[in-house]
């Protein structure tokens, strides 16, 4: 009887320390359990110390905590890792030879057009407006095209209105806009508006426009204004004019080769420091875009507002338009986006 018992006292002995050691096991450092702590590689266009590095870095901060740290991701700034070549960005990143990317939404809509409704001048109210657009239905249908060109939207981050400078004169109705050569960025909707308004909309790769406001190539360039802050505009521009024309975003995605090598509990991590990230960076502009303008005209820029019947005449080439935007981004969706702000 008592070598029965000692029997099984050993055997309970060995389960005990079998599960003891199961939850260790299940208890040590992440990926321990069969699932490897993930690195991703997060490149952005801009340096560190702009709002979208800073942003990123946030990210990058709270995915290490939402993850517990299996996940790291390690922010590429400057666009190193695409040379510079936003739209050759988006297809490595669709091919799987980028990991991940904050890029802006006018790149991406060459492969997805609807992504220009985003850009419809004056479309929306304020930023508030825009991340209600960007979480709300339409944000949805855009995260699910994306996703059909192997791409993982996480979320969409919103920017400032985009001002104008230029080293001519303030800008205050679209007539002063008449035959100043402005940058835009290589996007119909950019240069269909800009050309209305009768400027003359030069499209060139975003790394040349420093040299190009320098030499005169070019006039002026338009921009949220963390963009001129940035890059040190005030030393080649004269005038930054509040004309809020285009809200744009940025889109936080992974390709989806990357994104189906994590486990589901990665991807919830990344998913939630992706939507916190989002609501950091809109406060976090609001925050720095009038420090940034005040430094800008501490410089010597001078700044203005735009007249309220220019502000209307602003809007108005924008209806003007809106045949040729519906082509260009596709009458449903387009609709939709018309829809949606009205009702808000």
């Amino acid at each position: 009887m008592k070598s029965t018992t000692r029997a099984l006292t050993g055997v309970l002995a060995c389960t005990l320390a079998a599960s003891v050691l199961a939850g260790c096991a299940s208890s040590a450092a992440p990926g321990a359990a069969g699932a490897p702590p993930a690195k991703i590689q997060l490149s952005i266009p801009d340096p560190l110390t702009s709002s979208v590095g800073v942003s990123a870095q946030h990210f990058a901060d709270q995915v290490k905590k939402t993850s517990n740290g299996s996940v790291t991701v390690t922010v590429v700034p400057n666009g190193t890792s695409f040379s510079g070549d936003q739209n050759a960005a988006v297809t490595r990143l669709q091919g799987g030879s980028l990991d991940a990317l904050i890029l802006s939404t006018s790149v991406y809509a060459s492969v997805v057009p609807e992504m220009n409704a985003i850009s419809i001048p004056y479309l929306f109210k304020d930023t508030t407006q825009e991340a209600a657009f960007l979480t709300g239905e339409p944000g949805k249908a855009l995260k699910d095209k994306l996703a059909a060109k192997d791409t993982v939207a996480l979320s969409f981050l919103t920017r400032t209105g985009r001002e104008i400078t230029n080293s001519v004169r303030p800008i205050t109705q679209p007539s002063d806009l008449k035959g100043l050569k402005i940058r835009v960025p290589g996007n119909p909707l950019w240069t269909d508006y800009f050309s209305k308004l009768g400027a003359s909309p030069t499209t060139m790769a975003f790394s040349e426009v420093f040299t190009g406001l320098q030499t005169g190539t070019i006039n002026g360039q338009e921009n949220p204004i963390e963009v001129p802050w940035t890059n040190k505009f005030s030393e080649v521009q004269k005038y930054v004019s509040l004309t809020n024309h285009i809200n744009d975003a940025w889109v936080l995605a992974l390709s989806s080769k990357k994104w189906d090598t994590l486990t589901e509990d990665q991807k919830k991590a990344l998913t939630e420091a992706s939507e916190e990230t989002a609501t950091f960076k809109t406060g976090y502009d609001a925050e720095q875009s009038k420090k940034q303008l005040d430094e800008l005209k501490a410089k010597g820029m001078q700044a203005n507002e735009v007249s309220a019947s220019g502000l209307e005449e602003f809007k108005a080439t924008s209806k003007s338009l809106y045949p040729t935007f519906s082509t260009l981004i596709g009458k449903e969706f387009f609709d939709k986006a018309i829809a949606f702000t009205a009702s808000k």
